[in-house]
């Protein structure tokens, strides 16, 4: 099966570069997003959002592909059907607020609203024998991650390549496991969208993706976060739900770059009197460029220090034999990359 997911992702990348080459060329201005001096976005130039509109296109595609092709099977439906609602509601909320500037209460309804059909549909973070944790774990790893991939959309390329980063490994695990499935598929073409959309989002950026795309992003990350990662390692009795450290550091690990730049904002505004819910340059990519680095180098900086983040999470997942002694160590690893940019920003002068 691994040609149809190879045709699959040479299919995204080349019909999300196209798509994406279309909305460039065209006129449509609708749009467009006018950042300005104190925006979330870095950058002060006017520039497309349309990478939203070029990652849910190629997951339509990836839909319509998956349904005829010999990877299709019916026991898969549930977690397709749970797919496509919450891939769909972020998307369209996301494009709702690029064009009417929705309030941030609209995002957390549909934020919550995505957790619960994760819920409902039975996939759940599994870290407690008593389903009311999971669900209330869930519903905010749902909401956190989301918004935490929101705020790291602002610099260019940085959202879209760690979320490669995330994606590719995940997809070689499951192809060398012959674990291939749906989801397989999903990351498949979201990675080959991203690639295509990365032609245009790479510094300097010609295209944004906007709250249509971090949005997108978001849930599927929060989707592959709960099944690949909080759920990646098997629990088989009461005491591993209370000792189960590996589930926690996985997810610090995968999720280092995010997480960090999140908890950064958040701290740093708390201690300043501000909502950390209000764009601003002070992210820890923003401190990463005042040092001295160029957007180029803050993306290329931060993928490594990720990825590598990741390939140790799947070292955890898949080798067993790990003690805890081993794993506790694994987790000096998200502890150092979050003190290195959370101190960064406090040596570094803003400008």
């Amino acid at each position: 099966m691994e040609w149809i997911l190879l045709a699959s992702a040479l299919v995204a990348v080349g019909f999300s570069a196209l798509l994406g080459l279309f909305f460039i060329k065209g006129t449509f201005n609708f749009l467009t997003k006018r950042t300005k001096g104190n925006a979330e976005r870095f950058s002060s130039q006017s520039k497309p959002i349309y990478g939203g509109i070029l990652f849910y296109s190629v997951f339509l595609l990836c839909a319509l592909i998956y349904f005829f092709s010999p990877l299709y099977t019916p026991d898969e439906a549930n977690n397709f059907i749970a797919l496509m609602i919450i891939i769909s509601i972020s998307f369209f909320m996301g494009l709702a607020d690029d064009l009417l500037n929705t309030p941030p209460l609209f995002k957390f309804i549909v934020q919550f609203v995505c957790a619960f059909v994760l819920i409902k549909t039975g996939i759940v973070i599994t870290i407690s024998p008593m389903p009311w944790v999971n669900n209330i774990i869930t519903v905010l790893w749902v909401v956190g991650i989301m918004n935490s991939i929101n705020m790291l959309d602002n610099m260019d390329a940085i959202t879209s390549s760690i979320s490669l980063t995330i994606i590719v490994p995940c997809v070689i695990m499951q192809i060398i496991n012959g674990d291939t499935n749906i989801d397989t598929m999903v990351m498949v073409t979201a990675a080959g969208a991203i690639l295509g959309f990365l032609i245009y989002n790479w510094a300097p950026a010609k295209m944004y993706m906007g709250d249509n795309g971090s949005q997108f992003l978001g849930i599927l990350l929060a989707y592959i976060g709960i099944k690949y990662f909080w759920n990646g390692i098997q629990i088989t009795d009461d005491i591993n739900y209370a000792y189960n450290a590996k589930q926690f550091i996985m997810v610090a690990l995968a999720f280092i770059v995010p997480l960090s730049d999140t908890t950064t904002v958040t701290i740093n505004r708390l201690l300043k009197g501000k909502s950390p819910f209000v764009g601003g340059r002070d992210h820890t990519t923003h401190y990463l460029y005042y040092r001295g680095l160029t957007v180029r180098k803050v993306a290329a900086v931060l993928i490594v220090f990720n990825l590598i983040g990741v390939c140790l999470a799947q070292v955890i997942m898949y080798c067993p034999c790990l003690n805890y002694n081993i794993v506790y160590a694994f987790a000096i690893y998200p502890v150092t990359i979050f003190a290195l940019l959370y101190i960064n920003t406090k040596i570094t002068k803003q400008k």
